[in-house]
């Protein structure tokens, strides 16, 4: 049976949560749309869609820090996914950090739990 996610409900893009297959800690959200999903299922990696750039986005192309997927959950509604990945390099998020989720609030005050593991600024400017 061939998956239809219910893009048309969400305006075309719907999120894509990434986690650790191994760990199951959640590295990053973005979204996918039909196109960035045909592209995830026919290549094996996760590959997004750039709502800033308004483009598909293959996780890790200008890093090196790919996103092989080894597993894809789907919502009752079919309109969210979860894709259990292989993070390759060390880590999903931009600012150099693991996960994007590497802040938390605590007495309504923001503060980092987590150090970079790679330097953004030299990853990035290839």
């Amino acid at each position: 049976m061939s998956v239809k996610l219910d893009f048309a409900k969400c305006g075309g893009l719907i999120p894509a949560i990434a986690q650790d297959h191994k760990t199951n800690e959640i590295l990053m959200m973005a979204y996918i749309n039909a196109e960035s999903w045909q592209e995830t299922i026919n290549s094996g990696y996760a590959t997004y869609y750039s709502r800033s750039r308004q483009q598909l986005w293959k996780k890790g192309e200008s890093s090196g820090h790919l996103q092989v997927v080894k597993e894809i959950l789907v919502d009752c509604d079919l309109d969210t996914v979860i894709f259990k990945i292989e993070q390759l390099g060390p880590g999903a998020c931009h600012t150099g950090h693991r996960s994007c989720f590497y802040r938390k609030v605590e007495n309504g005050e923001l503060s980092e739990v987590e150090k970079t593991v790679f330097d953004a600024d030299k990853v990035y400017s290839k």
